[in-house]
């Protein structure tokens, strides 16, 4: 009998030792500064981004655009060795910069599936998801209209969510690209407060009917996470000891207020680019997904910044290495850094 537990011990072993090394899913956002195809669209504003336009976009500098966020992509993933199981996207201008993007040979491997719609911005940007379909169940998609009451017909982007499982748990994703700080901060402020509420509204709306469902927000907010747009219309706290269920924890405050930052501006740092999540995420009893830190991070947002991606020299040394300057071409991946999380068991 005794020799027989061994053996059963022994057998089990490869299995525990697989759950215990199981590697948490990463999930990423990307503000990937402008990306547009080089085909002049009658119905939105994107005359700068063709052949003929100020910034002679021409199809070998696209080409160029699409392997540096191609590069970026990869290398989160080379982190723990594991394509990220969602990446939202933003100012990207329609499905066929996605569709050339998730078949670049270094992206084609996570076989990647795409959740996009047009926006009415009058530019012609939107925000997207990649998403693997072998980890996250995909059960539906919407897009939200973004209402900004305050300004007559105003064309932003979209709220885009999707919903699902992962590892039969419900997830609830939203990406979005809240109004920009066009005119000054205080002066554009209510539009980015609307857009916040709009986004908690969504995700109460979800939590009321199935609680057990994990939110997971993202995007270019344009607002750091201690303005008012997070920390009082999404009420996103700052500490986990303060979460209450139906609360939602901004993991990338307390990483703004240690001098982080995902794009500069006047050399002063902001995180304008967010996760937020929904307090079940963060207290999951045990055996559930839950948010996680990196090993050796007293944090639970990441950024990733790489050297190829900062600009080394002249008047913006040390900020994020963009495409152009002006109608200058810098060859360079974005104006923002992306931003991650783990979650996992």
């Amino acid at each position: 009998m005794k020799k027989l537990l061994i053996t059963v011990c022994l057998l089990l072993l490869p299995v525990v030792l697989t759950v215990a090394q199981r590697k948490p899913y990463k999930v990423v956002f990307y503000n990937v500064e402008n990306l547009f195809d080089t085909v002049d669209d009658p119905d939105t504003h994107d005359e700068e981004f063709t052949p003929q336009g100020p910034k002679a976009w021409t199809q070998e500098k696209y080409q160029k655009k699409l392997g540096n966020i191609e590069r970026v992509l990869f290398d989160i993933a080379a982190i723990n060795k594991d394509y990220p199981v969602v990446i939202g996207l933003s100012e990207i201008e329609n499905r066929n910069v996605l569709e050339d993007l998730v078949v670049m040979k270094k992206m084609a491997p996570a076989d990647y599936r795409i959740i996009h719609h047009d926006s009415p911005d009058a530019r012609g940007v939107d925000v997207a998801f990649f998403y693997r379909p072998d980890v996250f169940k995909l059960e539906g998609e919407k897009a939200f209209k973004t209402s900004i009451t305050s300004v007559e017909n105003f064309r932003t982007r979209d709220i885009l969510t999707m919903w699902g499982k992962i590892e039969g748990e419900d997830f609830l994703f939203m990406v979005a690209h809240w109004p920009s700080r066009l005119g000054g901060k205080e002066a554009s402020e209510d539009k980015r407060m609307a857009a916040a509420t709009q986004m908690r509204q969504i995700a109460d709306s979800v939590l009321q009917e199935r609680p057990q469902t994990k939110v997971v927000m993202m995007g270019d907010f344009n607002d750091d996470p201690t303005d008012k747009s997070i920390a009082q219309c999404l009420n996103a706290k700052r500490k986990v000891k303060d979460l209450r269920p139906g609360d939602l924890f901004s993991p990338y405050t307390d990483m703004l207020r240690a001098g982080y930052g995902t794009l500069a501006y006047s050399d002063a740092w902001n995180i304008f680019d967010n996760i937020v999540v929904s307090e079940n995420l963060v207290n999951a009893r045990k055996g559930c997904l839950k948010l996680k830190k990196a090993d050796g991070s007293k944090f639970y947002g990441n950024i990733f910044k790489q050297h190829y991606m900062v600009q080394k020299e002249g008047q913006y040394k040390g900020y994020p290495l963009r495409t152009f300057v002006g109608n200058t071409f810098q060859g360079g991946y974005s104006d923002h850094f992306p931003v991650y999380i783990y979650i996992g068991k």
